[in-house]
């Protein structure tokens, strides 16, 4: 006996529920492992592309940032590879058939974390590698053999060039943020390591734009690829509230405190657009009183992760970050996103606000306008295809501000107000008696023979005695006889010849 289906009223048509993981043709493993992480329903990106993926067609995958793009390669690509699972200790059994390529160490890191995550009821064996760490401990893992390799491409040539990854039998490739990646230079370096790859592979490209050099580079690398859009591209999620506030370089650090105040706000990255900036304010913020971590390039890895760890863990009020946070970073119930300075690139505008408003849940994103950042909002304006409207940042203290040079106090007294003329008098004359009396200079006694006129004498006629004293000049001496004389010449201007 089927149960009876549900009746709607006339016109009335039923909520479209999400699909669910367990409709999908995955091994109980992998499924088990979803539900382990809290996921039941689909995303619309991971419904439509893991699909695709499981098909063996090569993706090109557009969606905002925090709607699961990682999850919509990973289960599908582990999925693929269990038929070469095996609980082998030999190197040999465990090649690399899986390279996930990411722009950055934090996206790589969060991308081995999900790898890990869906793979542990599984053989399969994992590794990331990325700059700024020791190669030895990295080396280690590639010798014992990973069949999933996530890198980011400097690292990963340092390891094909020393020999410790060979690529030779890798079946799927994933670009994952490939406009990141072309952004920062990585064009050379992608080149090269897809020249070592075979060229039978599934190949997917994910990301949150696309920009013309991404679809010139999917053209050049993918094999009639699948457009996978779950939204228009370069939008931004509609979950995140975007307010844009104009303000004075002066006045940001103080507006950011006041909203965090005014809104209650637990925690938030605070994007700045320079390392040095990012340095500074974050010293800022924590002599305000405020709990608070530097996140950019110019720290070391172990330092990064360290504060990322500490802002998972709710050790940390403040995350003032580079672009280097802007993309990947999986933070659960971030609920704000501040723009310290407006990037100079409109598209990292849509990762950095992508840090909130995750999975449904709603963000707020402050971005700060200053009278010079007119053209970088424009930019923005134009990619998101929304109208900007600014509001005036308004501050509830009363801080002493510097004066201009016309509100500065004047000095004279005829100058000044009416009002103030007689008060100043009073000050003046009071500073007059008040002031000692001035020292007189003591005379000296008196000279007669130092005061006395000169007077001069007969004596000072004559010559100096310098002079008398002087020696006869000598007689002139002979001439040899061997000498000739000198002929004599004419002069140059009528002398004698």
């Amino acid at each position: 006996m089927t149960d009876p289906q549900p009746t709607h009223p006339t016109g009335a048509e039923p909520a479209a529920e999400p699909p669910l993981f367990s409709t999908l043709p995955l091994d109980p493993k992998l499924l088990r492992a979803v539900a382990d992480s809290g996921y039941t329903a689909m995303t619309p990106i991971q419904a439509k592309a893991i699909p695709i993926v499981l098909a063996g067609r090569d993706v090109m995958g557009a969606a905002q940032t925090g709607t699961g793009k990682t999850a919509a390669f990973t289960i599908p690509l582990l999925q693929k590879m269990l038929r070469h699972e095996n609980a082998s200790m030999s190197p040999a059994r465990h090649p690399v058939r899986a390279l996930v390529l990411a722009p950055t160490r934090e996206l790589a890191d969060q991308v081995a974390e999900n790898v890990k995550k869906y793979a542990k009821q599984t053989q399969l064996r994992s590794a990331v590698v990325f700059g700024g760490i020791d190669m030895k401990p990295q080396t280690l893992q590639l010798k014992a053999g990973v069949e999933v390799l996530i890198a980011t491409p400097g690292r990963l040539l340092d390891h094909i060039e020393a020999k410790n990854a060979v690529l030779n039998q890798v079946e799927y490739v994933v670009l994952d943020e490939a406009d990141r990646m072309l952004d920062i230079g990585f064009l050379p370096d992608l080149q090269r390591i897809l020249s070592y790859l075979p060229k039978a592979r599934q190949t997917l490209l994910f990301s949150a734009t696309f920009s013309p050099e991404i679809k010139k580079l999917a053209a050049s690398y993918l094999q009639d690829p699948v457009l996978v859009e779950v939204a228009r591209p370069n939008a931004t999620a509609s979950t995140v509230e975007q307010r844009f506030y104009s303000t004075t370089d002066d006045d940001k650090r103080a507006f950011i405190r006041q909203q965090v105040k005014a809104r209650d706000i637990r925690q938030a990255i605070v994007f700045v657009n320079s390392k040095l900036g990012a340095a500074r304010l974050a010293r800022s913020f924590e002599r305000d009183g405020l709990r608070t971590q530097a996140l950019h390039g110019d720290k070391s890895q172990d330092e990064r992760l360290k504060a990322l760890a500490a802002f998972k863990a709710g050790e940390v009020d403040l995350l003032v970050a580079t672009d280097v946070a802007a993309r990947g970073l999986d933070i659960a119930d971030l609920p704000a996103v501040f723009n310290f300075d407006v990037p100079f690139n409109a598209e990292d505008y849509v990762h950095r606000i992508g840090r909130t408003g995750r999975a449904g849940a709603s963000g707020l994103a402050i971005t700060l306008v200053t009278r010079d950042d007119a053209r970088l909002v424009a930019d923005i304006e134009k990619l998101i295809k929304k109208k900007i409207e600014l509001e005036p940042a308004e501050l509830d203290d009363e801080r002493p501000r510097r004066r201009d040079r016309d509100e500065r106090p004047r000095a004279r007294d005829d100058e000044a107000p009416r009002s103030e003329r007689p008060e100043r008098a009073e000050r003046t004359e009071r500073a007059e008696r008040s002031a000692p009396p001035p020292r007189a200079t003591p005379r000296l006694p008196a000279d007669p023979i130092f005061d006395k006129p000169y007077e001069p004498t007969a004596a000072s006629d004559a010559p100096p005695a310098w002079e008398s004293a002087r020696a006869p000049a000598p007689a002139p001496r002979a001439v040899s006889p061997n000498i000739r004389p000198k002929r004599k010449v004419g002069a140059l201007l009528g002398g004698n010849r």
